[in-house]
C-alpha cells in the first residue's frame, strides 16, 4: 500500500492569550504515507501529544491546514469529524482506558456498537478474530479487570483496530509495561502494520521502542527537527 494518507502544513497551536499565551506547535509540517510504521519522539513539552490530538481530530489547531484521505479536517464540523474519526482513526493510550466492568470482547466491539447502536454478530466475530490474533484466545470473555497490564494493552490495541482504521495513533502505548510485555505489544503492532497495511504513529520516550519503527519523527519546540 502506498500513497499519501495525511498532511499538515504550517500547523500552529497556542493556548491562552496575551502574556499567558503558550506556543505549543509553531508552524509544523508533516506528511504520512499509507502503511507507515513511525515513532514520534521528543522531550516532554515538545508538542507530541498536542500533535496526536490534532491528528486524531479531537482538537483543532489555532491555524494551519490538515488533510487526511483528501478530506479537509479543519473545515469539517464536529458531527462530520465524529463520523470520520470512527471510520478511519483508532487510538491507543498509555493508560488503556478500558471499561473495567466489561469483558475483553465487549471493550473491543464498543466502537462499533456505538456507531451502529447495538452489538451485532459480525462485530462479535470481528472482535473475537482480533483478540485471537492478539494472543488472547482464552481471554475473550474475561472481565478486563482480571487481565494483566500487558493483556489489557493488547485489548486496547485490538479495540483500536476494530473498525479497520487507516490510521492508529498511539500515545506512549508501552509506557506502563515491563520490557517483555512492551516488546510483545510492538511485535503485534508491526505484524498488523505488515499484514493489513494499517498506518501507525507511535509517540514514545523509549529509544528501543522507536528503533522497532521504520521511521523516527522528532519534534522539538513545536516543529519537526528530524
Amino acid at each position: 500500500m502506498s500513497g499519501l494518507l495525511l498532511e499538515v502544513r504550517d500547523l500552529v497551536k497556542t493556548f491562552g492569550a496575551g502574556e499567558t499565551t503558550t506556543h505549543v506547535l509553531r508552524g509544523l509540517n508533516l506528511r504520512l504515507e499509507k502503511g507507515e510504521l513511525s515513532a514520534l519522539l521528543g522531550p516532554s513539552g515538545s508538542g507530541k501529544s498536542t500533535l496526536l490530538t490534532i491528528l486524531g481530530t479531537l482538537m483543532k489547531p489555532t491555524s494551519g491546514r490538515y488533510e487526511m484521505l483528501g478530506a479537509d479536517m479543519i473545515g469539517a464540523d464536529d458531527a462530520e469529524l465524529t463520523v470520520f474519526r470512527n471510520l478511519h482513526i483508532g487510538f491507543v493510550f498509555q493508560f488503556h482506558n478500558l471499561l473495567p466492568d466489561f469483558t475483553a470482547l465487549e471493550n473491543v466491539i464498543f466502537p462499533t456498537a456505538v456507531r451502529e447502536g447495538r452489538e451485532t454478530a459480525s462485530a462479535r466475530a470481528r472482535g473475537t478474530e482480533i483478540l485471537v490474533r492478539m494472543g488472547l484466545v482464552d481471554r475473550v470473555d474475561f472481565p478486563v479487570a482480571k487481565l494483566s497490564g500487558g493483556q489489557k494493552q493488547r485489548v486496547a490495541v485490538a479495540r483500536a483496530l476494530m473498525n479497520r482504521p487507516e490510521l492508529v495513533l498511539a500515545d506512549e502505548p508501552t509506557g506502563n509495561l515491563d520490557r517483555a510485555s512492551a516488546i510483545q505489544v510492538m511485535d503485534l503492532i508491526a505484524e498488523i502494520n505488515r499484514d493489513e497495511g494499517t498506518t501507525f504513529l507511535i509517540s514514545t520516550h523509549d529509544d528501543k521502542i522507536a528503533a522497532t519503527c521504520r521511521r523516527q519523527i522528532v519534534v522539538g519546540d513545536g516543529r519537526l527537527t528530524g
